[in-house]
């Protein structure tokens, strides 16, 4: 068997897999802290003694340089309970298995690439836009991590010469996450994003600065899909415009693919990110034995 952790700000989904990939239990549990949450994560995956690994993507910022000392570490994380835990050192020591880990955004982009949207290809980014603006990128079928790793959310924008609203992340007035998030279009329309589905200037604005964030992404990557799920893209009238401003971006510049294949919803939905913790985890037990 197969363990996965899907780490969420709000939640922390278990599950357990057959080597061949059934789902055969899910859980989840309140984030709560540490303190709270940890025993019940730990009991779970000890319940089930045939575990032979577990794949673990987590909310982050987090350490996934093996060179640096917060390797395994949830960082700079807004969730004060979680800032500089030991996810990775805590789940180890109790349970003694082989542990993938990377963030809940590239675990989903694995996902999808394995099992979901982009089965048919070797390069994806998944993005999730909701309260947060976070993505994960897998490049010739492999997660992308260096020194640390990706933050598509923070990426800088040009921004919309009719559009005044100042940005709310702490960081950046004007990266993807200040402007696009769920946040950010309640803060410049003073309405939540469900309420304000017939808005078709909202849409309009939100689609330019996600087609922005795209494009930057291409033409530094080249990626061959892009998943766009969270709770802001379950507007499905986003899609259409997202693609129409990323043909204007690219203004003629580069060969594109068919849009209509190139950007799109998750095809795994909420089980995104646990199928992708599960690949990484059989990736690493397949590697041990190769070795």
């Amino acid at each position: 068997m197969i363990g996965a952790l899907e780490a969420g700000g709000t939640k922390m989904v278990c599950a357990i897999f057959s080597n061949e990939g059934e789902l055969i239990e899910r859980v989840s549990y309140p984030t709560e802290t540490p303190k709270d949450v940890m025993p019940k994560i730990i009991d779970f995956f000890k319940g089930f003694p045939e575990l032979k690994a577990i794949g673990v993507g987590s909310f982050g910022p987090i350490g996934v340089n093996k060179d640096i000392g917060t390797f395994g570490y949830i960082t700079t994380t807004p969730k004060l309970a979680w800032q500089h835990f030991n996810l990775y050192g805590t789940l180890k020591d109790a349970l003694n298995l082989p542990i993938a880990w990377t963030t809940d955004v590239n675990a989903a982009a694995y996902g999808e690439l394995r099992q979901g949207a982009a089965q048919d290809v070797k390069n994806c980014i998944y993005l999730t836009v909701g309260t947060g603006v976070g993505g994960g990128v897998v490049v010739n079928e492999n997660v992308v991590e260096g020194f640390a790793h990706p933050e598509t959310g923070h990426m800088l924008l040009r921004k919309h010469e009719d559009d005044y609203y100042e940005g709310f992340c702490p960081f950046h007035d004007n990266c993807v996450e200040s402007l696009a998030a769920g946040p950010a279009i309640e803060g410049r329309w003073g309405k939540k994003a469900i309420e304000l589905a017939d808005q078709a200037e909202v849409w309009e604005l939100e689609a330019d600065y996600l087609a922005q964030a795209l494009y930057n992404y291409y033409v530094t990557l080249s990626s061959e899909r892009f998943i766009l799920g969270g709770g802001v893209m379950k507007q499905s009238q986003l899609f259409p415009l997202i693609r129409e401003k990323f043909e204007q971006l690219n203004n003629g510049y580069l060969e594109l693919p068919a849009l209509d294949s190139f950007i799109v919803p998750p095809l795994l939905g909420d089980n995104a990110g646990i199928t992708g913790c599960y690949e990484l985890a059989k990736d690493l037990l397949e590697e041990a034995v190769e070795n």
